[in-house]
Order: C-alpha cells, then structure tokens, then sequence
C-alpha cells in the first residue's frame, strides 16, 4: 500500500515501530503534491526545504531512542487565517497578501510541541466569510471528486487537500459550518468540537462568538487524535476551557444500545433532494442496527436559525474586520489627502464583494436605529434556540440531519447570495448552540459524496465520537 493510503493513526504506528522513516512520509506527501497540487489549488504556501529539514531531524532524533511526541512528524495543512510564525497569512485576501505572521496560534505550538510537521497553509473563502471555496482572492480550489465543482467553504483548501491526499490531516475554522459542509462535499471527516474547547489565539477573528477551529479528516480516529493535542485552557484565550479527557484511550464499540436519537420533522420540508432524503433514512437505519433509538422531533428553533446566524455573524465580522484599514493592518499602496480617504481606498480596494456585503450588513445592523430591533433581537433568539437545544439534550443523546442540503455544486452556479446563505440552513444550529458536531460520510449521489450530520449536548465529545465511529464502521 502507498503511504499516501495510510490514516494518520496507521502513520504515526509505522513511525514508531521505525517501519517507515518520518522523511518518507513527508516525501510521499510532498511527492503526491506535486501531482495533484496543480488540478485542485489547495494551498497557497508550501515550504519544501523546511519540511525535509524537519523530517530528517526528526528520524534522528528517533534513531537516538529520543520521544518524538504523539504526531511523529506527520504533514498537516493549516487554513490560511491561522497564524503560523514567520509564514504567510493572507486569510486569501488582497488585503493581507504580504503579512508574514510575526507570532504563532496557540494551536499551531501545540501541533509543534508534538512535532507534527506544518506542510503548508491552505487557500479559504476571503476571512472564512464563504460556503463554497469561490470566494478567494488568488484561486478556486476545485473538489478532488469533480474538479468543476466547488469542494465547499470556507475551508475550501483544508478540505480538498486531504481529499486529494495531499495531506493526511488538515486544521479548518467552523463559524457556521466551514469544516463540516467541506467535508461532506469532499468525502471526509469534519469535526467541530465545543465552543471554547479549542484555543482561538492566533486565530483571525471572523465571527467571535460563533468561531471554532475544526479538524478534517479521513476517519475519525484521526480527528480523536488531534482533538487531543489540540483541546484545553489557553491563557491567551479567555474563552477556553480545561478538558483532560484522553479520547485517543477510549475503544469504542459498535453497540448504540440505550442511545436515543433526536431527527427534526421540519428538515423534510427544506429541499432536500429526494436521493439525500434517501441516503439519510438509510443511514438512521444502520443506526438503529447498532442499536440506537430514533425519534422524529418538532423543533421550533429551526424556523429561526439562518435569520439569526447571519444578522449575529454579520455584526461580529463587521467589528472584527475593522482593524484591516492601512494603518493597524493591511495593504496601504500611494498617498492619501485624508484618513477618511485613506480608509475608504485601503478597504474598497482590498476587500472582495462578499466580505464588503457582510461589513455593511453588519454595520447596518449595528447602527443605533437598528441595533434594538436586528442585533438585540437576534441575541434573544439565539439565548432561545440554546434553551430549546438544552431541553432535547436532556432527553437524547445526539441530534442528527444531513450535513448539506444536496451533493457539491458546481463552480459558478450560486450567483445569488441568498441562495448560497441557505446552504448553510443545517451546519449554523451547533455554532449558535455551540455544541460539538461532527460529519460523516455516509453516502453516493451522482458519484459524489453525502454527509451524515451528529451533534451532541456542549462538552459531550465523548458521545459524539462514539456515534460517528459507530456509523463508520458499519458503513465500511
């Protein structure tokens, strides 16, 4: 088998046994790059030299008896809007085309402290602000599985790269579903945890209270793995929280008995394609084999959360993106006459179309006439979509839809924001919530992937790994 073929947990295993060298893992990587790099553009920055270099110091130091930590120098993608030091970060904007990052994420230190090898930074939708992958400023990275349809965004390059085997594992961001719609477009494991459970520092801000760092991957050991180096309390970031549980120890089985399951009436009426539908109740069906209970709920919440997702996303990007205006960050080209001037060139000039749309809509909905009846609103309606969430999960143990509306669209065939917004309509409900959530793939349509959707209660990583590997290996 090519080493390409290996899950990540079967790499760091073959490394430890000293079965395969830690450069030839790199070198096959680097070597499939090469190859497919050209047709799919999943990244933006690749240094090779640093790579081997670091690979090579890594086989030695493993030659000498040394503990090379639990990634044993397997290659991983990093989304552009992750600060890696000393490397590019663009967030693929104009705006930040030449910002070299002059500090480290927090992530980014865990993945080196356990000498996992940064293989490069992948492209996005401009500031994570996409569902499809189209909305970066240098390329369009194309779906491995149909190279004319879009792999899904906003971790559009994190996504097609792992896919592609260009990598084995990718980091993304998930403010509304940026890890979990790629990934069931591109045939993968995408796995969003609790809010807070992931440290943000380091992290371009695109929506603070509804933004998470993601994994993608291509089984779900594999994002156990690295949820366990990734997880716990960060200093530099007040929003997180302490979590020892080692899920990577946990052997799960496939019995599901006692596991009640949670399927929302009201998704049957939302245009899901009649195959989607399908594949959906097929897949509820190897859940009940495994022993799980399944009920079909009401659930009001639903009729609200794309309404509430984007006014709430909106505000915090339009506050967020401030600090991109010339003087603090981004590109400052010529003379200006005034600040005003200054302002208005720097972010007319460098930001694309849909981030512009956002900030304005943002801005419009913070202004002080609108700010009671759009933003206020909204927080009161997100504070009762969690209530509502909290009262399920006191009686079942997971939630579960599709992942996606249908299968991958084609490049350019969502010219309509509204249109590419509802796209979104069943990955938001766990970053209002702010509950873990995970996609599976579970399925064939027109030869392309589908998705299989899991959430659970806040902090309930534990169950949720376990329904997902449940329905892996039965799916296998």
């Amino acid at each position: 088998m090519n080493i390409i073929d290996y899950k990540v947990h079967e790499l760091i295993e073959l490394v430890e046994k000293k079965q395969v060298k830690v450069r030839e893992v790199n070198e096959a990587f680097l070597d499939n790059y090469r190859k497919i790099e050209p047709k799919v553009q999943a990244f933006l920055t690749v240094n090779e030299d640093e790579i081997l270099n670091k690979a090579e110091y890594l086989d030695k130091e493993l030659e000498n008896g040394k503990n090379i930590g639990k990634l044993k120098g397997i290659p991983i993608g990093i989304k552009d809007n992750i600060n890696v030091l000393d490397m590019k970060t663009t967030c693929a904007s104009r705006m930040l085309e030449d910002f070299i990052s002059p500090y480290e994420a927090t992530l980014v230190n865990k993945i080196k402290d356990e000498n996992g090898i940064i293989f490069g930074k992948t492209n996005m939708d401009e500031f994570a602000i996409g569902s499809s992958g189209e909305n970066s400023y240098f390329k369009n990275t194309r779906n491995p599985k149909d190279l004319l349809r879009v792999p899904g965004g906003s971790s559009s390059g994190s996504a097609a790269a792992v896919s592609s085997k260009e990598v084995p594992i990718a980091i993304g961001t998930d403010t509304g579903g940026s890890v979990r719609e790629p990934a069931a477009f591109c045939g993968l494991i995408g796995f969003k945890p609790t809010y807070g459970t992931i440290s943000r520092y380091g992290v371009i801000s695109f929506a603070s209270t509804l933004d998470t760092v993601g994994i993608l991957s291509s089984d779900v050991k594999d994002s156990m793995i690295m949820y366990d180096v990734l997880k716990g309390k960060d200093i530099k970031d007040a929003t997180t929280v302490e979590n020892k549980k080692d899920y990577n120890k946990k052997l799960f089985n496939k019995d599901l008995k006692g596991i009640k399951i949670a399927v929302p009436k009201k998704i049957f009426n939302w245009g899901l394609h009649e195959e989607v539908e399908r594949n959906f109740k097929e897949s509820l069906s190897v859940l009940k084999e495994c022993g799980a209970e399944i009920d079909y709920i009401d659930v009001n919440a639903l009729d609200y959360v794309l309404e509430t997702y984007y006014v709430l996303s909106s505000a915090e990007v339009s506050s967020n993106l401030g600090r991109f205006d010339g003087i603090r960050y981004g590109k400052m080209e010529g003379t200006y006459n005034s600040t005003e001037e200054l302002y208005r060139k720097v972010r007319s000039e460098n930001f694309n179309s849909e981030v512009k749309k956002r900030i304005l809509l943002g801005t419009f909905i913070l202004a002080k006439e609108q700010h009671e009846e759009y933003y206020r609103r909204a927080l009161k309606i997100r504070s009762k979509i969690r209530k509502e969430f909290e009262d399920i999960f006191k009686i079942y143990n997971a939630f579960i839809t599709p992942t996606a509306l249908d299968i991958a669209f084609k490049l350019g065939q969502y010219r309509n924001s509204v249109d590419m917004y509802n796209q979104d309509k069943l990955t938001v409900i766990a970053n209002l919530v702010g509950a873990p959530a995970i996609s599976i793939p579970c399925g064939i349509k027109e030869n392309m992937p589908l998705g299989l959707q899991v959430m659970t209660m806040c902090f309930n990583e534990e169950m949720l790994f376990k329904i997902a590997y449940s329905f892996e290996s039965m799916s296998k």
